[in-house]
């Protein structure tokens, strides 16, 4: 397969002309990604155009797709980098995204390492296994690990355009993981990680859900003040062992959903104790309590310990989440008591407002 590369893709994009004969400006193309036969590109669109130029974007994606060596071409548009907002967009609601879904679930963690996609598919599971329609979304874009702890292999399908959601273990889930190979590297921008996860939103044929669970990437960057922003966020389930490095973290976590106003459904201590399956001994490798006492400090609803057990990595590693495969374990019981509190909290919470950006 012949290697493909920007000049080439910039290219094809000077040389390409619509059914009506007309071109795309050259100032129009805000950004070019190329990876191992992997090509998105970014349009500059005025938002009101954007239907118009729909067509156009759909014939230029074709267009790239049909490339030598070009294995799935993307072709998005973004807005213009000088257009300013406008007064009144900036009091408008968010949700214009995922507004099939009824309520939408940030699992999140301010470092990486304490099990927050562990916790993020069990979770999505055992609602699942509760009779909700539930959606998984992993917008973890550098490192997707969806595909791998659900099992799942092979490419989505496509419904006229779109993506059409994975079916695993009651879920309807996706990730970049699908669409690229497991031992890509995602190396990209800012801006385009952003462009990927929007798609992921908007291109993906998402059903009508009752929650959408997020796996977040760790930490308090872009992808998570982006989807706070452009979402109706029910809230945030808030993950970490409980060390206190951890908990430094989680609440620099916490501290960034408040400042964006959005609700905090809880914390989830993972890892809390280890009892050796040979003699009982219970070791607190990372301590214990921690997070409880962290969230009542904070005045966050504590949702439940899960403990540190072989079986939870195993079946992660193996594709069948535990919450699934052995519901009725400790692991498997400590997942059904978060998700029953995150349900609680869901029924209990209104709508979350999105936030006001102000700058003085």
């Amino acid at each position: 397969m012949a290697a493909i590369d920007e000049t080439a893709v910039r290219a094809r994009i000077g040389a390409f002309r619509t059914a009506e004969g007309a071109g795309i400006p050259a100032g129009m193309v805000d950004s070019v990604a190329t990876r191992e036969g992997l090509v998105q590109v970014a349009l500059m669109v005025a938002k009101a155009d954007a239907a118009r130029q729909e067509p156009m974007r759909r014939a230029l994606e074709a267009d790239l797709a049909a490339m030598p060596g070009v294995r799935n071409a993307t072709v998005m548009f973004t807005a213009p980098r000088a257009a300013a907002p406008q007064p009144q967009a900036q009091a408008q609601e968010p949700g214009t995204l995922l507004g099939q879904v009824g309520s939408i679930v940030a699992v999140a963690s301010g470092k990486g390492g304490v099990g927050k996609s562990t916790v993020a598919v069990n979770l999505a599971v055992a609602l699942a296994r509760q009779g909700k329609r539930v959606g998984l979304l992993d917008a973890d874009i550098y490192g997707p690990s969806l595909p791998r702890m659900l099992g799942t292999k092979g490419k989505p399908e496509m419904a006229g355009n779109k993506l059409v959601p994975i079916e695993a273990w009651g879920l309807k889930a996706i990730s970049i993981g699908h669409v690229v190979e497991e031992e890509t590297a995602m190396v990209w921008r800012g801006p385009m990680v952003l462009n990927a996860l929007t798609q992921l939103m908007t291109q993906v044929a998402w059903p009508e859900l009752d929650v959408m669970v997020l796996d977040l990437p760790p930490g308090t960057g872009d992808v998570q003040l982006t989807l706070a922003q452009r979402l109706k966020l029910a809230g945030a389930v808030i993950v970490s062992t409980p060390q206190d490095i951890s908990l430094l973290d989680a609440r620099r976590g916490i501290s960034m959903f408040r400042q964006v106003r959005v609700p905090i459904l809880g914390v989830v201590e993972n890892m809390s104790f280890f009892c050796c399956p040979n003699c009982g001994t219970r070791t607190e490798i990372f301590g214990h309590g921690g997070a409880e006492a962290e969230a009542q400090r904070l005045g966050v609803p504590f949702l439940g310990a899960v403990p540190l057990l072989a079986p939870i990595r195993e079946t992660s590693d193996a594709g069948t989440p535990i919450a699934a495969s052995a519901p009725e374990s400790e692991a498997g019981r400590a997942f059904a008591a978060v998700a029953t509190a995150v349900a609680a909290g869901l029924d209990g919470a209104g709508p979350a407002r999105g936030p006001r950006i102000v700058i003085e």
